[in-house]
Protein backbone atom coordinates (compact mmCIF):
# COMPACT_ATOMS: atom_id res chain seq x y z
CA UNK A 1 0.00 0.00 0.00
CA UNK A 2 1.26 3.56 -1.04
CA UNK A 3 0.73 4.80 2.47
CA UNK A 4 2.08 8.67 1.01
CA UNK A 5 -1.53 9.20 -0.54
CA UNK A 6 -3.15 8.59 2.80
CA UNK A 7 -4.72 11.59 4.59
CA UNK A 8 -5.72 11.52 8.19
CA UNK A 9 -8.45 13.91 9.57
CA UNK A 10 -6.97 14.92 13.13
CA UNK A 11 -7.62 18.49 13.73
CA UNK A 12 -9.73 21.20 11.67
CA UNK A 13 -6.77 22.77 9.96
CA UNK A 14 -5.79 19.19 8.19
CA UNK A 15 -7.90 20.40 5.28
CA UNK A 16 -8.33 23.54 3.33
CA UNK A 17 -11.31 25.73 2.41
CA UNK A 18 -12.03 24.04 -0.92
CA UNK A 19 -11.94 20.60 1.21
CA UNK A 20 -14.39 22.33 2.94
CA UNK A 21 -16.69 22.57 0.27
CA UNK A 22 -16.79 19.63 -1.37
CA UNK A 23 -17.41 17.89 2.14
CA UNK A 24 -20.27 20.12 2.81
CA UNK A 25 -22.09 19.76 -0.77
CA UNK A 26 -21.46 15.98 -0.16
CA UNK A 27 -23.20 15.82 3.37
CA UNK A 28 -26.28 17.89 2.19
CA UNK A 29 -26.51 15.31 -0.93
CA UNK A 30 -26.33 12.07 1.49
CA UNK A 31 -28.44 13.77 4.03
CA UNK A 32 -31.15 14.22 1.43
CA UNK A 33 -30.79 10.64 0.34
CA UNK A 34 -30.77 9.51 3.90
CA UNK A 35 -34.20 11.46 4.44
CA UNK A 36 -35.59 9.90 1.03
CA UNK A 37 -34.84 6.52 1.70
CA UNK A 38 -32.69 6.63 -1.29
CA UNK A 39 -30.13 3.84 -0.73
CA UNK A 40 -26.16 5.47 -1.02
CA UNK A 41 -23.12 2.30 0.10
CA UNK A 42 -20.22 3.69 -1.70
CA UNK A 43 -18.25 1.73 1.44
CA UNK A 44 -19.56 -1.77 0.90
CA UNK A 45 -17.22 -3.90 1.78
CA UNK A 46 -15.15 -1.77 3.80
CA UNK A 47 -14.83 -2.03 7.62
CA UNK A 48 -14.41 1.31 10.44
CA UNK A 49 -12.56 0.40 13.59
CA UNK A 50 -13.75 3.04 16.56
CA UNK A 51 -11.61 3.06 19.28
CA UNK A 52 -12.79 4.36 22.42
CA UNK A 53 -10.29 5.81 25.03
CA UNK A 54 -13.11 8.23 25.92
CA UNK A 55 -16.93 7.42 25.44
CA UNK A 56 -19.35 8.69 23.79
CA UNK A 57 -23.20 8.05 22.97
CA UNK A 58 -23.58 10.40 19.94
CA UNK A 59 -19.93 10.06 18.42
CA UNK A 60 -20.54 5.71 19.02
CA UNK A 61 -23.94 5.79 17.25
CA UNK A 62 -23.29 8.61 14.58
CA UNK A 63 -20.32 6.60 13.12
CA UNK A 64 -21.39 3.25 13.53
CA UNK A 65 -24.55 4.00 11.80
CA UNK A 66 -23.66 6.19 8.87
CA UNK A 67 -20.52 3.59 8.24
CA UNK A 68 -23.17 0.99 8.08
CA UNK A 69 -25.96 3.64 5.91
CA UNK A 70 -22.55 3.62 3.59
CA UNK A 71 -22.58 -0.08 3.25
CA UNK A 72 -19.56 -1.14 5.66
CA UNK A 73 -19.21 -2.49 8.49
CA UNK A 74 -18.04 -1.18 12.28
CA UNK A 75 -15.50 -2.84 14.55
CA UNK A 76 -15.95 -1.14 17.94
CA UNK A 77 -12.92 -1.34 20.63
CA UNK A 78 -12.23 -0.13 24.00
CA UNK A 79 -9.49 0.01 26.31
CA UNK A 80 -11.22 -3.03 28.13
CA UNK A 81 -10.62 -5.31 25.01
CA UNK A 82 -7.35 -3.65 23.34
CA UNK A 83 -4.11 -3.51 23.62
CA UNK A 84 -4.18 0.60 22.81
CA UNK A 85 -1.20 2.05 24.77
CA UNK A 86 -1.54 -0.65 27.55
CA UNK A 87 0.63 -3.83 27.29
CA UNK A 88 1.32 -3.06 23.57
CA UNK A 89 2.87 0.30 22.11
CA UNK A 90 0.75 2.54 19.99
CA UNK A 91 2.52 2.25 17.24
CA UNK A 92 2.50 -1.43 17.07
CA UNK A 93 -1.59 -1.47 17.76
CA UNK A 94 -1.78 1.20 14.27
CA UNK A 95 0.44 -1.23 12.42
CA UNK A 96 -1.93 -3.95 13.01
CA UNK A 97 -5.11 -2.83 13.64
CA UNK A 98 -4.54 -0.92 9.83
CA UNK A 99 -3.48 -4.10 8.04
CA UNK A 100 -7.32 -5.31 8.94
CA UNK A 101 -9.56 -2.14 8.97
CA UNK A 102 -9.80 0.42 5.68
CA UNK A 103 -10.77 3.36 8.35
CA UNK A 104 -9.85 3.82 12.16
CA UNK A 105 -11.68 6.50 14.03
CA UNK A 106 -10.08 7.13 17.88
CA UNK A 107 -11.81 9.16 20.61
CA UNK A 108 -8.65 9.59 23.43
CA UNK A 109 -7.11 11.76 25.45
CA UNK A 110 -3.75 13.63 24.24
CA UNK A 111 -3.63 14.36 20.64
CA UNK A 112 -0.22 12.71 20.41
CA UNK A 113 -1.70 9.91 21.21
CA UNK A 114 -3.75 9.77 17.33
CA UNK A 115 -0.96 11.51 16.04
CA UNK A 116 1.58 8.65 16.62
CA UNK A 117 -1.37 6.33 15.87
CA UNK A 118 -1.91 7.75 12.40
CA UNK A 119 2.23 7.67 11.64
CA UNK A 120 1.88 4.68 12.17
CA UNK A 121 -1.11 3.76 9.97
CA UNK A 122 -1.78 2.46 6.52
CA UNK A 123 -5.29 3.66 6.48
CA UNK A 124 -6.89 7.13 7.09
CA UNK A 125 -7.49 7.82 10.70
CA UNK A 126 -10.39 10.09 12.07
CA UNK A 127 -10.76 12.43 15.37
CA UNK A 128 -13.29 11.35 16.79
CA UNK A 129 -12.41 13.88 20.06
CA UNK A 130 -9.16 14.20 21.45
CA UNK A 131 -8.15 16.92 24.60
CA UNK A 132 -7.02 19.29 22.32
CA UNK A 133 -9.41 19.14 19.17
CA UNK A 134 -13.13 18.13 18.29
CA UNK A 135 -12.95 18.50 14.65
CA UNK A 136 -15.73 16.40 13.40
CA UNK A 137 -18.26 17.93 15.78
CA UNK A 138 -17.03 21.40 14.08
CA UNK A 139 -17.84 20.18 11.09
CA UNK A 140 -21.19 19.14 12.31
CA UNK A 141 -21.72 22.54 13.25
CA UNK A 142 -20.70 24.92 10.44
CA UNK A 143 -23.16 22.19 8.19
CA UNK A 144 -25.93 22.62 10.78
CA UNK A 145 -25.10 26.95 10.14
CA UNK A 146 -25.21 26.89 6.16
CA UNK A 147 -28.22 24.88 6.44
CA UNK A 148 -30.04 27.03 8.49
CA UNK A 149 -28.62 30.59 7.03
CA UNK A 150 -26.22 29.95 4.41
CA UNK A 151 -22.47 30.58 4.15
CA UNK A 152 -20.31 31.07 7.27
CA UNK A 153 -17.95 33.33 5.61
CA UNK A 154 -17.99 37.06 7.19
CA UNK A 155 -20.56 35.67 10.02
CA UNK A 156 -19.82 35.93 13.70
CA UNK A 157 -19.35 33.25 16.22
CA UNK A 158 -19.67 33.89 19.95
CA UNK A 159 -18.32 30.89 22.10
CA UNK A 160 -19.19 31.25 25.72
CA UNK A 161 -17.16 29.28 28.06
CA UNK A 162 -13.94 26.75 28.25
CA UNK A 163 -11.34 27.56 26.58
CA UNK A 164 -11.35 23.71 24.98
CA UNK A 165 -11.24 21.79 22.39
CA UNK A 166 -14.10 23.00 20.74
CA UNK A 167 -12.99 26.48 21.00
CA UNK A 168 -9.34 25.89 19.57
CA UNK A 169 -10.97 23.97 16.78
CA UNK A 170 -13.62 26.82 16.20
CA UNK A 171 -10.79 29.21 16.17
CA UNK A 172 -9.06 26.98 13.20
CA UNK A 173 -12.01 26.55 11.41
CA UNK A 174 -12.48 30.66 11.54
CA UNK A 175 -9.20 30.83 10.12
CA UNK A 176 -9.82 28.40 7.31
CA UNK A 177 -13.45 29.75 6.01
CA UNK A 178 -13.10 33.51 6.66
CA UNK A 179 -15.53 33.75 9.58
CA UNK A 180 -15.22 35.87 13.08
CA UNK A 181 -15.52 34.05 16.56
CA UNK A 182 -16.00 36.31 19.63
CA UNK A 183 -14.18 34.14 22.59
CA UNK A 184 -15.34 34.51 26.19
CA UNK A 185 -13.98 32.56 28.92
CA UNK A 186 -13.63 33.27 32.72
CA UNK A 187 -9.78 33.59 33.86
CA UNK A 188 -7.61 30.81 34.07
CA UNK A 189 -9.78 28.95 31.08
CA UNK A 190 -8.51 30.84 28.18
CA UNK A 191 -7.92 29.99 24.72
CA UNK A 192 -4.10 28.84 23.80
CA UNK A 193 -3.63 30.26 20.61
CA UNK A 194 -0.48 28.02 20.22
CA UNK A 195 -2.44 24.91 20.32
CA UNK A 196 -4.89 25.96 17.83
CA UNK A 197 -1.71 26.61 15.76
CA UNK A 198 -3.09 29.97 14.27
CA UNK A 199 -1.10 32.02 11.96
CA UNK A 200 -2.49 35.20 14.04
CA UNK A 201 -5.38 36.18 16.09
CA UNK A 202 -7.19 38.26 12.89
CA UNK A 203 -9.76 35.64 13.20
CA UNK A 204 -11.28 35.47 16.71
CA UNK A 205 -11.75 38.94 19.60
CA UNK A 206 -11.40 37.87 23.35
CA UNK A 207 -13.73 39.19 25.57
CA UNK A 208 -14.02 39.36 29.31
CA UNK A 209 -17.99 39.91 28.81
CA UNK A 210 -19.72 37.11 27.73
CA UNK A 211 -22.34 39.55 27.33
CA UNK A 212 -20.43 41.73 24.83
CA UNK A 213 -19.12 38.81 23.00
CA UNK A 214 -22.53 37.50 21.76
CA UNK A 215 -23.36 40.99 21.29
CA UNK A 216 -24.30 41.03 17.59
CA UNK A 217 -23.41 37.10 16.65
CA UNK A 218 -25.17 35.22 14.17
CA UNK A 219 -24.18 31.64 16.25
CA UNK A 220 -23.95 31.63 20.07
CA UNK A 221 -22.27 28.35 21.33
CA UNK A 222 -21.28 26.18 24.46
CA UNK A 223 -19.99 23.49 26.30
CA UNK A 224 -20.00 21.65 29.23
CA UNK A 225 -18.20 23.44 32.16
CA UNK A 226 -16.23 20.28 32.89
CA UNK A 227 -14.82 18.22 29.86
CA UNK A 228 -14.88 13.93 29.93
CA UNK A 229 -10.97 14.11 31.91
CA UNK A 230 -11.32 17.34 34.36
CA UNK A 231 -14.03 15.66 36.98
CA UNK A 232 -11.87 16.49 39.80
CA UNK A 233 -12.07 20.11 39.09
CA UNK A 234 -15.93 20.12 38.65
CA UNK A 235 -16.65 22.28 42.07
CA UNK A 236 -13.85 24.82 40.88
CA UNK A 237 -15.41 25.17 37.59
CA UNK A 238 -18.84 25.52 39.10
CA UNK A 239 -17.85 28.72 41.11
CA UNK A 240 -15.25 29.76 38.16
CA UNK A 241 -18.09 29.29 35.21
CA UNK A 242 -21.06 31.04 37.22
CA UNK A 243 -21.44 34.07 34.56
CA UNK A 244 -21.11 32.29 31.57
CA UNK A 245 -24.43 30.70 31.58
CA UNK A 246 -25.40 31.29 28.25
CA UNK A 247 -29.57 32.57 28.88
CA UNK A 248 -31.82 34.76 27.11
CA UNK A 249 -30.23 38.18 27.57
CA UNK A 250 -27.22 36.68 25.50
CA UNK A 251 -29.54 35.50 23.04
CA UNK A 252 -31.02 39.07 22.75
CA UNK A 253 -28.05 41.17 22.01
CA UNK A 254 -26.95 38.54 19.67
CA UNK A 255 -28.61 39.11 15.77
CA UNK A 256 -32.28 38.60 15.91
CA UNK A 257 -32.13 35.46 13.60
CA UNK A 258 -29.22 33.93 15.96
CA UNK A 259 -28.88 30.46 15.99
CA UNK A 260 -27.69 28.32 19.15
CA UNK A 261 -25.94 25.39 19.35
CA UNK A 262 -24.32 22.78 22.24
CA UNK A 263 -22.47 19.95 21.19
CA UNK A 264 -24.26 18.04 24.16
CA UNK A 265 -24.76 16.45 26.50
CA UNK A 266 -25.93 19.31 28.17
CA UNK A 267 -26.61 20.60 31.41
CA UNK A 268 -29.66 22.94 31.59
CA UNK A 269 -28.91 25.78 34.55
CA UNK A 270 -24.99 25.05 34.28
CA UNK A 271 -23.40 26.18 30.61
CA UNK A 272 -26.81 27.10 29.27
CA UNK A 273 -30.60 27.98 30.31
CA UNK A 274 -33.36 25.69 29.18
CA UNK A 275 -35.51 28.63 27.44
CA UNK A 276 -32.27 28.95 25.13
CA UNK A 277 -31.62 25.58 24.11
CA UNK A 278 -35.15 24.57 24.53
CA UNK A 279 -36.34 27.38 22.52
CA UNK A 280 -36.90 28.33 19.15
CA UNK A 281 -33.54 29.63 18.17
CA UNK A 282 -32.19 26.46 19.26
CA UNK A 283 -30.51 24.19 16.75
CA UNK A 284 -28.99 21.22 18.67
CA UNK A 285 -31.00 18.62 17.34
CA UNK A 286 -30.28 19.04 13.97
CA UNK A 287 -26.43 19.73 14.85
CA UNK A 288 -26.93 16.25 16.48
CA UNK A 289 -28.00 14.41 13.71
CA UNK A 290 -25.65 16.63 11.18
CA UNK A 291 -22.47 14.34 12.79
CA UNK A 292 -23.97 11.17 10.97
CA UNK A 293 -24.49 12.98 7.32
CA UNK A 294 -21.05 14.96 7.39
CA UNK A 295 -18.87 12.22 8.77
CA UNK A 296 -20.12 9.83 6.23
CA UNK A 297 -19.12 12.54 3.59
CA UNK A 298 -16.05 12.77 5.32
CA UNK A 299 -15.27 8.83 5.30
CA UNK A 300 -16.43 8.68 1.65
CA UNK A 301 -13.44 11.46 0.92
CA UNK A 302 -10.76 10.12 2.96
CA UNK A 303 -11.43 6.48 1.13
CA UNK A 304 -12.56 7.44 -2.48
CA UNK A 305 -11.19 10.62 -2.65
CA UNK A 306 -13.69 14.00 -4.53
CA UNK A 307 -16.40 11.88 -6.30
CA UNK A 308 -19.26 13.45 -8.12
Amino acid sequence: MNTSAIRHYLQFSDFDADDYAHLFARAALIKKKFKAYERHQPLVDRTLAMIFEKASTRTRVSFEAGMYQLGGSVVHLTTGDSQLGRAEPIEDSAKVISRMVDLVMIRTYEQTKIEAFAAHSRVPVINGLTNEFHPCQILADIFTFIEHRGSIAGKTVAWVGDGNNMANTWLQASEILGFKVHVSTPSGYEVDQSIAGLRSNASYQVFKDPMEACRGADLVTTDVWTSMGYEAENEARRAAFADWCVDTEMMRVAQPDALFMHCLPAHRGEEVEADVIDGPQSVVWDEAENRMHVQKALMEFLLLGRVA
